[in-house]
């Protein structure tokens, strides 16, 4: 370990040649942050083993899971830059765990021989400890491959489980879920077959954490709806705000009525725009812009002020001159910015600083204009079904191709708006996540009034992918959901596409094609259980893949 880089890191799909990040992050994290989040997830590790001795008798702290799951959001990939944010983060994990570990010595609660556990060190000494809490601890490729794999799906479930929180809507299965895969990726004496068997868990609790979001989401604000909407600017001041987080949406479209200001959605809060309780407030203009990694440019055009609720935002470049303009809340960091507490005990965030700075704004200046259609949640598209098979039946329809999951910044991600322009007019996209901003304004037209790209919203939303498989295996009398004419070409870059991954292989998908390349964490002997078993593979060339995935 003398000579290990400075960070190691390849949670990302951007990482540093493909190998992991080992001077800074590709996404900007330096390194000091990286030990930071190293120290953090550490920390939240021994957290999570006190905390599952205890549920073992009753005694979970709901204070413990929170802050497991909010430790594991906040260093989601592009989510938390701000250090000293990460230092508060971490001495709240310390205390928590101290009075975690007090709770089970007055209840006689016996607990793991950890290192973990007895742990405490200063956050900002945490390069200090890098031999310990860094990726590299793990000496075992394969075992430091799964260990990684079960976390990074943790970091994705822990995200959509903070916004189900948000909303009043929690599960203490997903929790537990949580903290069992944190606690046993401390382990030293774990096997490949048996971290192999809690990925697979990961993936099971990913599929309740994603319907739980989807039953907090429409519960609160009704089924998403085919709805058009506009890309285009208004003549008033603006606010974008970015992220996933619904209640921050509703939070802040509620403080902004009748304030002379209009709010638009940006990148992955697009999907806000389908649901019905939203439609009712005339300042909710459009959409302003596309996908998380241009906002460096357009964010310079839109004038207004930004509000992130959750990871997608980018460091500014130098002389960016926006910077004072943007606002961040929850789990989010950057220096330099304005940070906004969430509302306690489900009280509204109060916004009322950044739509003050809003309405001394010029309004935005156009990037584009026309309309977009989304809202094809599992609700609308199930609505649709007698129309969907008949098409089906009638040879109209003749696959399916989920392209959901996220977007990035490398020219290889191209691919994906060649490949839906190339896909025959009888194929209709299935989409969910920001990758959609490849192929959803290309005007691919529609079969008989269905249209031929189907956005069903945030990446967490290929939940109703999964949904609406099952409802076509039942319409079609198939044995599965792998005999459907849907085929899998999904893109990948953050943990929350992990977690829909380990979430459909759970769920017994095969051959999904995922790209542009496949996980650094990937190790050969980890590809080749996954090809064996699941048939996983990566993109190829268009041509190639229209032919395996389509012609075959």
């Amino acid at each position: 370990m003398e000579n290990r880089p400075k960070m190691f890191c390849y949670q990302c799909q951007e990482t540093a040649r493909g190998k992991g990040c080992e001077l800074q992050g590709v996404c900007g994290k330096k390194y000091q942050t990286s030990a930071r989040m190293d120290l953090l997830l550490y920390a939240v590790r021994g957290v999570a083993a006190v905390n599952r001795a205890l549920r073992e008798h009753g005694l979970a702290s709901r204070e413990a899971s929170h802050e497991v799951m909010d430790a594991l959001f906040t260093t989601i990939t592009n989510a938390n830059f701000d250090d000293s944010s990460l230092d508060d983060f971490i001495r709240r994990a310390f205390d928590v765990k101290r009075r975690l570990i007090e709770t089970a010595r007055e209840n006689n609660v016996a607990l793991p021989a950890l290192p973990q556990i007895e742990f405490e060190a200063i956050p900002d000494e945490a390069e200090k400890y890098e031999e310990i809490t860094g990726v590299l601890a793990e000496e075992n490729e394969d075992k430091r491959g799964l260990k990684q794999l079960a976390i990074y799906g943790c970091k994705g479930m822990a995200a959509y489980a903070r916004h189900a929180a948000n909303l009043g809507f929690e599960d203490e299965e997903v929790y537990a879920a949580i903290e069992d895969a944190m606690a046993e990726t401390a382990r030293t004496d774990t096997t490949v077959d048996e971290l192999l068997g809690l990925v697979m868990k990961v993936g099971e609790a990913g599929v309740k954490a994603m319907a739980l979001l989807d039953k907090a989401n429409t519960e609160s604000y009704g089924n998403p709806e085919i709805t058009k909407v506009d890309i285009g600017v208004r003549n008033r001041p603006g606010i974008l705000i970015s992220g996933h987080d619904l209640k921050d949406l509703e939070d802040l479209l509620e403080q902004t009525k009748d304030k002379g200001v209009d709010v638009y959605t940006h990148s992955e809060m697009l999907p806000g725009q389908y649901y019905p309780a939203f439609k009712k407030y005339p300042h909710f203009a459009g959409n302003y812009g596309n996908a998380w990694w241009k906002q460096t440019d357009e964010f310079e055009k839109f004038n207004g002020v930004f509000l992130f609720t959750s990871n997608c935002i980018v460091p500014p470049r130098k002389n960016c001159t926006y910077m004072d303009r943007v606002y961040t809340t929850g789990v989010v960091g950057m220096p330099g910015t304005h940070h906004i507490e969430p509302g306690k005990n489900g009280e509204p965030t109060d916004f009322s600083e950044l739509i003050a700075h809003a309405q001394q704004c010029p309004p935005p200046t156009e990037i584009e204009h026309g309309e977009i259609v989304g809202g094809f949640a599992h609700h609308q598209v199930i609505e649709l079904a007698p129309k969907i098979i008949d098409l089906i039946n009638r040879g109209k329809i003749r696959k399916f191709v989920v392209m959901a999951g996220c977007d990035g910044r490398f020219p290889s991600r191209s691919y994906y708006t060649q490949f839906a322009e190339a896909l025959p007019e009888d194929c209709v996209i299935l989409t969910a996540g920001c990758a959609k901003y490849r192929y959803n304004k290309l005007g691919l037209g529609d079969i008989e009034g269905v249209p031929r790209v189907l956005d069903a919203g945030q990446c967490n939303d290929s939940y109703s992918l999964v949904r609406i498989a099952l409802a076509l295996k039942d319409a079609l009398k198939v044995d599965s959901i792998n005999d459907l004419p849907i085929v899998y070409n999904i893109a990948w870059y953050e943990q929350k596409a992990v977690i829909v991954l380990l979430a459909l292989l759970s769920l017994g998908v095969q051959n999904i094609h995922t790209g542009p390349t496949l996980p650094a964490f990937f190790t050969p002997d980890i590809l080749k259980v996954l090809q064996d078993k699941f048939g996983i593979g990566t993109i190829s060339t268009v041509e190639d893949d229209i032919k395996t995935l389509i012609n075959n």
